[in-house]
């Protein structure tokens, strides 16, 4: 058995394969994972925050006993304002955490109607967000099985049903509302509820947030749900910090697999999938010339590199090949990852000698005091264009963790959009790049003035670096778009959506399958249950 990553090598280890693991890089992890760019400073590099980890794989591994630490977030969400402060009072802000009756008394400054309607809509979110949960920790709907075949294939496919119909029992009445959801632009959704622009910008990032839409245009609800699933020591929607960066997850799984017994080697860069004459794959050949053979191969690439790289010529049809093309792998996102001498100070939430404040451990939510500012940031990248006011999510893990910096320092995160593949046609350059960070530093600098002078050092990722250094094509972080054409039963495509592929023996496992980006372990979860499967009818044969 020859995988991609560690995770589900460890449920296939205990389940009686004898698995390996490669990893291109040098460090372990994929997205997940630690490097220190500049001395004494460790960034989360890609992806920077933990929440959609799935509970029962966090329980399995047991990734604490392996070295897992969490630092849970409260409050959890901090959108100041650029205006000016009256009669010597600050400008104001608003803040969002686990406190119903704090938020509330956050959200009244803006409007107390709004304050009265947010407990009941969170109620509501809650409400759809869990009923679908079932259907994140299974393969979707085996339509092929279950509309195909003898009557013993239809009676084993039947129970991939079950998930589904869970999820219809539990919404119930709330049919109609999950439908809307995930098909309505969220601001049809937030519009019916509230009428503050701030609070209205806040929960509309996490509708846009790595994808490249507007708030305005339809399906951008799905998102915002499927943000809102995520649960952190047992608690739903939270967000959390891990000590060590993002990389000691990829750590703890890893050594997980490891004390099953999993061999795990790095810098062993793939550059075919081995197929035999009988069309089934026989392992890996590496780009250093080694060969693998397996039985089994797991690819936890995008469907566009598993398919359109790492396959040999003509063992996939042109149609297939061409369905693979269409993807949408469209991204937003230019990742800066920023050493400082100094924390961030908030004009509107100032603190004294430097010393971080509750707002300073939050998602701090930059040019998002209205949705008009997103649109706009939407527009200039649909029409090539970086944006001139990008929207910014700033997170400063090394307020939580001092592991991350030296003393007195800080890491910074900057998770900005919106900025295309191409600029008006044309490659990135190393001008566009720094062009580009010094505009998210003058936005920065209108909220905290002095950032720009406390900057030691900054790491510039437009989407093509996100494509070249982790391998996500088009630089999307849920390696293929979130909309309702690519999820479910249609991710990656139609038919395909049960983790297998066209070539015999290789799955796919990585978040370009159900239940997609962000959701940490699930797709190998669900992708190592389809392979016991196959195994176990292939025995019963």
């Amino acid at each position: 058995m020859t995988r991609w990553s560690s995770g589900e090598a460890a449920y296939l280890q205990k389940g009686g394969l004898k698995t390996a693991v490669l990893e291109r890089r040098h460090v372990l992890g994929g997205a997940a994972v630690t490097e220190e760019l500049f001395p004494g400073f460790r960034f989360s590099r890609c992806s920077y925050l933990l929440s959609l980890l799935r509970p029962h794989i966090y329980m399995d591994l047991e990734l604490k006993k392996h070295g897992l630490k969490v630092y849970m977030r409260d409050p959890h969400a901090f959108t100041p304002m650029l205006e000016e402060g009256l009669r010597g009072v600050p400008p104001r802000s608003l803040t969002l955490g686990s406190d119903l009756a704090r938020n509330q008394s956050e959200i009244g400054k803006f409007s107390p109607k709004d304050a009265k309607a947010f407990p009941d809509f969170v109620a509501h979110l809650g409400k759809l967000a869990g009923a679908i949960q079932p259907l994140l920790d299974a393969p979707p709907v085996d339509i092929p099985g279950v509309t195909t075949g003898s009557l013993r294939r239809r009676l084993a496919a039947a129970k991939t049903l079950m998930p589904i119909v869970r999820c219809g029992l539990k919404l119930g009445r709330n049919i109609p509302d999950f439908y809307e959801i995930i098909t309505a632009p969220i601001m049809k959704i937030l519009n019916r509820w509230f009428e503050s622009e701030p609070l209205r910008a806040t929960l509309a990032t996490d509708a846009v947030i790595g994808a490249m839409t507007s708030p305005n245009n339809p399906g951008s609800g799905y998102v915002l749900l499927h943000h809102v699933m995520g649960e952190l020591e047992k608690e739903t929607g939270a967000w959390g910090y891990v000590e060590g960066g993002m990389g000691a997850v990829s750590q703890a799984v890893a050594s997980a697999a490891r004390s099953y017994g999993v061999d795990i080697f790095t810098e062993k860069d793939v550059g075919q999938v081995l197929v035999g004459s009988d069309g089934a794959a026989k392992g890996v050949v590496l780009k250093d010339g080694g060969e693998i053979h397996s039985k089994l191969v797991l690819s936890n690439a995008t469907p566009y590199v598993t398919f359109n790289n790492l396959m040999p010529q003509g063992v996939l049809s042109p149609e297939f090949i061409k369905a693979i093309h269409q993807i949408d792998y469209t991204s937003p996102v230019t990742k800066i990852n920023v050493a400082v001498d100094k924390l961030p100070n908030f004009l509107a939430s100032p603190t004294p000698d430097h010393k971080p404040g509750p707002h300073h451990q939050c998602s701090i939510h930059l040019n998002c005091e209205s949705v008009g500012v997103l649109e706009t940031a939407y527009k200039q990248a649909m029409n090539g264009r970086p944006s001139v006011r990008p929207m910014i999510e700033m997170t400063i893990p090394s307020v939580l963790d001092s592991t991350l910096a030296p003393p007195g320092c800080h890491v910074v995160s900057l998770f900005t959009q919106f900025t295309p593949y191409h600029i008006e046609g044309r490659e990135w350059t190393d001008q566009d790049r720094e062009d580009f960070a010094d505009t998210a530093f003058d936005c920065i600098e209108q909220y905290a003035p002095g950032f720009k002078k406390s900057v030691v050092g900054r790491d510039i990722l437009a989407p093509p670096d996100l494509e070249r250094i982790f391998g996500l094509t088009g630089g999307n972080v849920f390696h293929g778009s979130m909309s309702l054409d690519q999820l479910y039963l249609a991710r990656p495509l139609p038919f395909f959506s049960d983790y297998r592929s066209p070539i015999k023996g290789l799955y796919l496992c990585g978040s370009g399958c159900h239940p997609g980006g962000g959701v940490m372990g699930a797709p190998g979860w669900n992708a190592a249950l389809t392979v016991m499967a196959d195994l176990k009818c292939h025995k019963n044969m």
